[in-house]
């Protein structure tokens, strides 16, 4: 069977058969099929696969990227490309993507549609040492934090890797949100800066990222660098159980309305969170992706690197959060992870930093589809 490509004439050899794994499907689709596809900005995205190449080209050939993916050698060939694309063009840009790739429809246990959210890279009042309103420390990665990553240990124990520290000669839990909050890792030095708002903090770990306008003016941006290997509990599900928030309200704005209007309580809640993550002093251009790469807004998408290589293309088809009549159409590129995002048919949209993306990404929670563009000829392969 022939597939078409956008509005071009262009004919695309059979691509292999996509691979299939419990609840996980490929099925490649006509570049035709994406609806808005030459009404997008695919320059943007282009911009930002250009950076996810440079990683991509670096890489060693013979194996696929990721839990799902094609040979990294079918990579190498886009990336070389790729250097030679006039940038800021969207009509090139679209016959770049249209010539060197299938889309493929993503399905996962749901089906066609899954769930789509949005982060943001915070900004936060800082200074370098403890005083005044100054009093929440973000904390740099511990030495004593050790990861297990149990795919070493052979298939019997391939799974999830296993974070913690050493005592006694035996790999046990880290200290959890609770108790790191409550003072387990006080007097290690291992402040990086303080900020004034305990729940800017908070939101701060479940960005990931984030900018610190410290006292003196100096920007500082963090980046992720570890976290303390406990499961990541969503509290605004915890405020929907209790019936603190409905459950068709729940939104980062509500969340932290209620954190604001109930002090008292708002610690504690923010505790049933036991993840608690470690940053990084970031030079340069920011937020850095799982990936490696700096984040483009509005075209990096955090994945679920099992089922979506980093570094591929990827449509989104969604209902826009701000505007539920309309819908959310773009290319971006799959360059980060998260804790929350599972699943075959999921992402996290970045919007990039300030009050506009932060209003973007906090009411973001649609639902909608998800194709991957992999090399045109390339063999997916899995390993669930």
């Amino acid at each position: 069977m022939a597939f078409g490509v956008g509005a071009c004439a262009r004919i695309q050899p059979t691509p292999p058969a996509p691979p299939t794994a419990p609840g996980y499907a490929l099925e490649p689709v006509l570049f035709a099929s994406l609806s808005g596809w030459n009404r997008d900005s695919q320059s943007r995205a282009l911009e930002a696969f250009a950076r996810s190449c440079s990683v991509l080209a670096r890489r060693p050939g013979g194996s696929g990227i990721g839990e799902i993916g094609t040979a990294r050698a079918d990579w190498r060939l886009v990336c070389a490309a790729v250097e030679h694309e006039l940038r800021g063009d969207d009509r090139s840009a679209r016959t770049f993507f249209a010539e060197w790739f299938t889309p493929h429809a993503v399905f996962g246990d749901e089906g066609r549609e899954g769930t789509f959210t949005g982060y943001y890279e915070a900004e936060l009042k800082g200074s370098w040492t403890r005083h005044g309103p100054y009093r929440t420390p973000i904390y740099a990665r511990p030495d004593d934090l050790v990861t297990l990553e149990s795919g070493k240990f052979g298939e019997s124990v391939k799974g999830k890797n296993i974070t913690g520290r050493i005592a006694d000669g035996r790999l046990v839990p880290y200290p959890s949100r609770a108790e790191i909050d409550g003072g387990a890792l006080a007097g290690r030095g291992l402040e990086i800066l303080w900020v004034d708002d305990a729940v800017d903090a908070f939101f701060l770990h479940i960005q990931g990222s984030g900018r610190v306008v410290m006292e003196d003016g100096v920007v500082v941006r963090l980046g992720f660098a570890a976290k303390n290997g406990h499961a990541y509990t969503a509290i605004g599900r915890e405020l929907i159980a209790e019936g603190a928030i409905e459950a068709a309200e729940v939104s980062m704005q509500t969340i932290r309305a209620w954190l604001a209007a109930n002090p008292s309580r708002a610690a504690a809640v923010m505790a049933r969170n036991a993840s608690y993550i470690f940053f990084r002093r970031l030079s340069g251009e920011g937020p850095i992706g799982a990936q490696g790469v700096p984040l483009t807004p509005g075209r990096s998408l955090a994945v679920d690197p099992r089922f979506v290589p980093l570094g591929a293309p990827v449509w989104i088809d969604i209902v826009d959060p701000v505007a539920p009549h309309k819908r959310l159409r773009r290319l971006a590129v799959a360059q980060d992870t998260g804790s929350a995002i599972v699943g075959p048919v999921r992402g996290d949209l970045f919007w990039g930093f300030g009050a506009w993306a932060a209003m973007r990404a906090g009411s973001m929670k649609a639902r909608g589809r998800l194709f991957v563009l992999l090399p045109r000829g390339a063999a997916p392969t899995t390993s669930p």
